[in-house]
């Protein structure tokens, strides 16, 4: 049978698609979470400010010894994730969906891929592309200075650095967004993820704990960013304007900043706030594509070609290296070249990944797991390994030229720029890369107050923003901290910081490791059990197949038959809904916990029946019978000119639906089905009893604030509240509720 056509009826949103946040309506503030962040945030700027020697002790003093004494152990954690991701993918689980069995991706590949690409951009790929390869080729850790081995490992580092080891962590980070806010039906936050380790912790002090720091290390995550964005800019402006680079003027673009989130909150230009994000990658691209056909194309080619084998016939060994056999040069010794290129960049991923993984979950819901992984840990990378190839082979073509390479390490804001005044059109380019960087700069800023303020807010199951006021407080509160860091020592202060909030947020990311390991397991219990329950499912068939001699044609009229609006009322009436709740009943009669209810179509005057057994230590079982609207296909010709439209009956349970079809069966084969999916159930629950069940001891469906969780109606949600079928009208998530459990 073909794949059923699209929908014929219009649809409220599309199919996979997160509902659009409210109008006028606003996330509450999660105050201790809010109060915990501030006020160490607040107290980290203010003793930076007043005491700023004592600052730079702390600051330099803790990077010192995190890189001394646990530099392994970030080389490690990177490495566990990255192995962690892959084995994710490539299992049986690559195949469970962020989202119920039956939702389909919103986004089609191509535009999926350019959302993932987009992530990958930012003014500090512009800031790094240059200093890093100039760094790693005047001042290599491992090899002599100026040598052909310190140019060919030159981009491969910065590669490395911008590549597969941070976008595992999103990838990590991503998967238990996607999984537990719309497969289980969580709020879209940190706690959620920590549900299976935690269970209903997650509402009070363990939940609020991983939140602030969460948001702790995604203010200095982005303070990072927006103090690379300063510097740069800042030089542009200096190259272009002659305007000095002076503390001054940094201030005044971190005041733009503050200013563009103002706006943005109080108009509403989030959308062209996007569309400037758009256009950066576009204006990118364009630099990118200038330097490589105006410069030495062949030799640009020859080398990119070149780092594309060497990065993945190195990557193991890159993966793993602590320099423990190696001292490096004599001014710059190879565990100060680790501490300020690799565990910075660890660190500084470890920060950003609540940030940026939570973008990747909402435009990937529907996806399966190994589809979000392979195209999370390629997509974003192939384009970073392209512009650090081009860039990074064109500064070292000038290695001939002591002055230019030097300046692109110690004074890393002025590589990009001095680069682009090698090439024709220097005006031009360097007029478009300060444009670039300034909408990075600024997209970033608003984003970043518009995330930080999402993170102190109270998350729900509908998407809702946190209050307007918070994102300026936020936009001005990481402001302060990105400039009293740039007072003390510029933007190495910045990177000495994320080294050392990083460490502890690592136990985050374990955490995560955990609670996803967890949830996969029972996922893999549920195929599990269906195999393990499929013997008596046979059984049962072969019984139902002697016993009724005609059951061959009753399965050719099935496959030869469309049902009609009327005709699918009459089965759900007079067969389906009479069987199930028969069973219903026997199961009541027998001491089960047992809810049984009806609903109608919010489209069709087609009824639907819906049947929970509760667990109080596992999770609910669920069988709903849903009718569920088709095209009629285009090789059924005698129906197309009679009706546009047929209708399956298909069951849920509790993450979706398969597409098994009962229209047309009797009422002894649905009484036969919801049995064989009775004992699927409870042979799960059986083989997930010593680890528990996905989501721990908290329900599945919960409610719009985490304060008001001890109100959670019992019953697990209809699967069209928060998910359509592909070829269903979509239901609003109130609307459908409200049918479902009256």
């Amino acid at each position: 049978m073909t794949e059923a056509s699209p929908p014929v009826q219009p649809a409220e949103r599309a199919p996979g698609a997160e509902p659009a946040p409210e109008e006028g309506r606003h996330a509450k503030v999660n105050w201790p979470v809010f109060i915990g962040t501030a006020v160490i945030i607040v107290a980290f700027v203010l003793f930076a400010a007043i005491w700023p020697d004592a600052a730079e002790t702390v600051i330099f003093g803790s990077m010192a010894w995190v890189a001394t004494n646990f530099g392994w152990y970030y080389v490690l954690t990177a490495t566990i994730v990255v192995i962690f991701v892959l084995l994710v993918a490539f299992s049986r689980v690559g195949r469970t969906r962020m989202g119920p069995d039956h939702s389909v991706p919103k986004y089609n590949m191509f535009t999926w891929a350019a959302m993932l690409f987009a992530a990958g951009i930012g003014v500090d790929l512009m800031f790094f592309g240059i200093s890093g390869p100039a760094t790693n080729y005047l001042t290599p850790p491992d090899v002599p200075a100026g040598s052909d081995e310190a140019a060919r490992m030159a981009p491969l580092w910065t590669i490395f650095h911008y590549g597969i080891p941070g976008w595992a962590m999103y990838a990590l980070m991503g998967m238990a967004f996607g999984l537990f806010a719309y497969r289980y039906h969580l709020p879209l936050s940190i706690r959620s993820a920590l549900a299976p380790i935690f269970g209903r912790r997650i509402h009070g002090a363990v939940g609020h704990a991983a939140e602030i720091g969460a948001t702790i290390g995604t203010i200095f995550g982005i303070s990072v960013s927006l103090g690379i964005g300063v510097v740069f800019l800042n030089f542009g402006l200096t190259a272009l304007f002659g305007i000095p680079s002076s503390i001054g003027v940094q201030i005044a673009l971190m005041g733009l900043a503050v200013l563009i989130t103002i706006i943005s909150t109080i108009s509403g230009v989030d959308k062209g706030i996007r569309r400037l994000s758009e256009l950066n990658v576009l204006l990118a691209i364009v630099l990118m594509l200038w330097v490589l056909f105006s410069g030495q194309t062949h030799q640009l080619l020859n080398a990119l070609v070149q780092n594309i084998g060497d990065f993945f016939s190195r990557f193991p060994g890159m993966m793993m290296n602590t320099f423990a056999y190696t001292d490096g040069t004599t001014d710059y010794p190879s565990d100060q070249w680790m501490a300020d290129w690799t565990l910075f960049f660890w660190a500084w991923w470890i920060a950003w990944a609540p940030f940026v993984s939570l973008f990747l979950a909402r435009i990937s819901r529907g996806r399966t797991l190994r589809q979000f992984v392979v195209g999370v840990l390629l997509i974003p990378f192939s384009f970073i390994l392209l512009w650090v190839s081009i860039f990074g082979n064109a500064a070292l073509s000038f290695a001939g030229d002591a002055e230019f390479l030097d300046l692109a390490v110690n004074q890393p804001e002025s590589g990009f720029f001095n680069l682009l005044e090698q090439y024709p059109g220097a005006v031009f380019t360097v007029s478009l890369a300060l444009i670039t960087g300034l909408f990075f700069y600024v997209t970033s800023a608003d984003s970043g107050s518009l995330v930080m303020a999402n993170m102190t807010s109270k998350a729900s199951t509908r998407d809702s923003d946190g209050p307007p006021w918070l994102r300026i407080v936020w936009a001005v509160i990481t402001g302060a901290l990105t400039l009293v860091m740039l007072f003390i020592d510029g933007v190495y202060t910045l990177q000495a910081a994320t080294v050392m909030v990083g460490l502890p947020l690592s136990i985050l990311v374990y955490l995560v490791m955990a609670s996803l390991w967890k949830v996969l397991r029972t996922e893999q219990m549920n195929l599990d059990s269906r195999s393990a329950a499929l013997p008596g499912v046979l059984t049962s068939r072969v019984r139902e197949a002697e016993g009724e001699r005609v059951s061959w044609r009753q399965r050719l009229r099935k496959r030869m038959s469309y049902a009609s609006e009327a005709q699918a009322r009459t089965f759900m009436e007079t067969v389906a809904t009479p069987a199930i709740e028969e069973v219903a009943g026997e199961l009541k009669d027998l001491g089960a916990d047992v809810t049984c209810h009806r609903g109608m179509h919010p489209d069709a005057q087609v009824p639907f029946v819906d049947l929970v057994v509760a667990f109080p230590d596992g999770e609910d079982f669920k069988y709903q019978a849903y009718p569920v609207a088709y095209s009629v296909p285009s090789f059924a010709a005698n129906l197309s000119t009679v009706r546009d439209v047929y209708y399956r009956i298909e069951i849920f349970d509790r993450t979706g639906s398969r597409g098994r079809d009962i229209m047309g069966e009797t009422k002894d084969q649905v009484i036969s089905d919801v049995l064989d999916a009775y004992d699927a159930h409870i042979m799960y629950l059986t083989m997930s009893q010593d680890i528990g069940t996905a989501t721990g001891a908290v329900p599945v469906v919960v409610p719009d604030t985490w304060e008001d969780a001890d109100h959670v109606d019992p019953s697990p949600a209809d699967p069209h509240a928060t998910e359509p079928h592909p070829t269903e009208p979509a239901v609003s998530g109130e609307r459908a509720t409200k049918e479902n459990h009256d």
